[in-house]
């Protein structure tokens, strides 16, 4: 039997089984479109169906008693264009709740994520990556502990809500990685947050650690120091018909020295320190209709002046509060080591369940 089509029928087997109890809901999206891509460092524009974080997913919870309770939650990655099923950073962990708040193990979104994704605002999986926050800007040499937005390996506790306010924290304990390549120092990485959310307003300041070995070799005259310390600021405001939210970091990320030069087209490739961002994103809803705007800007902290500009446009037609069509556009303006100037326009559909 197909690989992905055994973890499918594992996948609806465990889906069914759990379906059984009243605590259990099965739940997912489907979220694709077509996209026509100009990227200057690509020989030709192209178009391409694309899968924008399409998944499916299980969670529930049981009641023990005494205010205490058992939850989890296991999430599939379900790519709808290609192969790739059942891969990927998807939240699953087991946790209990109770008066002292909540305790969760497993993959989960961290706390980082959770002040910054104030702006993910846009449908298409191209809208927020790398180029937009720095969370986003580790590479899968770290393996799984890849970008900031979600993290295997992990512990997380969150307070209960205080008029308002509340408070998370978040380990990272991967023993996997003290391999002479890995970088695994103890607690590999930890974050915490603090944030107010009432009505309609939102704030969150969050601060995250890596703490790692200060001399990997990852190949290609590479040697990458796993140190890194990152803050960010989120600031929101919500209704039914508006939302303007922004962001702001800043930080050191993942060093990386070469012990000669070397070039990416054309570009001295060098280190990153002292990078920053932060975006501004606007959305306003009438009748069936939301138009989105976002601006934004990236400083590497490469070459000491490089910068990228991220510009966002969209537009989503709700069918329902289950069924969306969306047409957006990402224009980028940079010319820094991995990146260069971009323009994509994405027209998809995505129907939650």
């Amino acid at each position: 039997m197909n690989p992905a089509l055994r973890s499918l029928t594992v996948a609806v087997a465990l889906a069914a089984s759990f379906a059984a109890h009243a605590d259990t809901i099965l739940y997912g999206e489907a979220k694709v479109s077509v996209d026509y891509t100009d990227n200057n460092r690509d020989p030709d524009p192209y178009w391409d169906v694309v899968n924008n974080g399409s998944k499916l997913g299980i969670r529930g919870s049981e009641d023990l008693g005494g205010s205490l309770s058992a939850f989890y939650q296991y999430e599939f990655s379900v790519d709808m264009t290609e192969g790739g099923n059942f891969e990927g950073l998807n939240q699953k962990f087991v946790g209990l709740k109770g008066g002292f708040g909540a305790v969760t193990l497993g993959t989960q979104d961290t706390p980082y994520w959770k002040i910054l994704n104030i702006t993910d605002i846009f449908n298409s999986g191209k809208m927020f990556n790398g180029t937009v926050y720095l969370g986003g800007s580790l590479t899968e040499e770290t393996n799984d502990n890849g970008a900031l937005g979600t993290l295997a390996n992990s512990v997380d506790y969150q307070t209960p809500i205080f008029n308002g306010f509340s408070a998370e924290a978040l380990l990272v304990m991967d023993g996997r990685l003290n391999a002479p390549q890995g970088f695994s120092d103890g607690v590999d990485i930890w974050n915490i947050n603090l944030k107010y959310s009432q009505g309609p307003y939102f704030a969150g300041l969050t601060y995250i650690k890596m703490d790692g070995d200060s001399s990997v070799d990852i190949g290609e005259n590479r040697v990458m120091n796993f140190n890194m310390d990152n803050w960010g600021l989120g600031l929101g405001y919500k209704t039914d018909q508006w939302l303007v939210g922004a962001i702001y970091e800043q930080g050191d990320l993942a060093d990386v020295n070469f012990d000669r030069q070397v070039r990416v087209n054309g570009i001295p490739l060098a280190t990153g320190d002292d990078a920053k961002s932060w975006m501004l994103v606007g959305q306003y809803t009438f009748g069936n209709s939301t138009v989105r705007a976002a601006y934004g800007q990236t400083d590497t902290g490469i070459n000491g002046e490089d910068t990228i500009d991220n510009y966002r446009l969209g537009y989503q037609y709700n069918f329902s509060k289950r069924t969306l069509l969306w047409a957006e556009y990402l224009g980028r303006n940079a010319d820094v080591p991995l990146y260069g100037d971009q323009n994509v326009v994405s027209l998809g559909t995505k129907v939650l369940f």
